[in-house]
């Protein structure tokens, strides 16, 4: 039997992944990002805070206020999908990316410049 290469068995290859970005998962790694954010900014669609820091962390979160289990998810992948076209060019640190409500409403192409916007206010982005 063939041997498949690490690398196409491994889930993180595939399309999608936010390359060179672990995931903030514990509630306190959360918290600690919260209260130390260098930055924050708010958008109608959603709430970013960013923590200097040696590691490259991204965190995704959809309140209950967003609606039912489907509406969340759908919002974090948005958020995921915004985070990974811009992955590339972001300084390293933590990131959380907290979505609103009228994220769902909004088209991508309007989140994507929201998100442009965003990340070129607050100086994020690698010079």
């Amino acid at each position: 039997m063939r041997e498949e290469p690490k690398a196409e068995k491994d889930w993180r290859y595939k399309i999608g992944h936010i390359k060179s970005f672990d995931r903030i998962k514990s509630t306190k790694a959360f918290n600690a990002v919260y209260r130390k954010a260098d930055k924050t900014w708010h958008t109608p669609s959603f709430v970013l805070f960013y923590k200097k820091d040696s590691r490259q962390e991204v965190g995704f979160v959809a309140s209950k206020k967003l609606g039912n289990a489907v509406h969340r998810n759908r919002a974090k992948r948005l958020l995921r999908a915004l985070f990974i076209s811009h992955s590339d060019h972001l300084r390293s640190g933590q990131y959380i990316l907290v979505a609103k409500p009228p994220l769902l409403k909004t088209k991508y192409a309007t989140l994507a410049q929201n998100f442009q916007n965003t990340l070129k206010k607050s100086h994020t982005l690698k010079q």
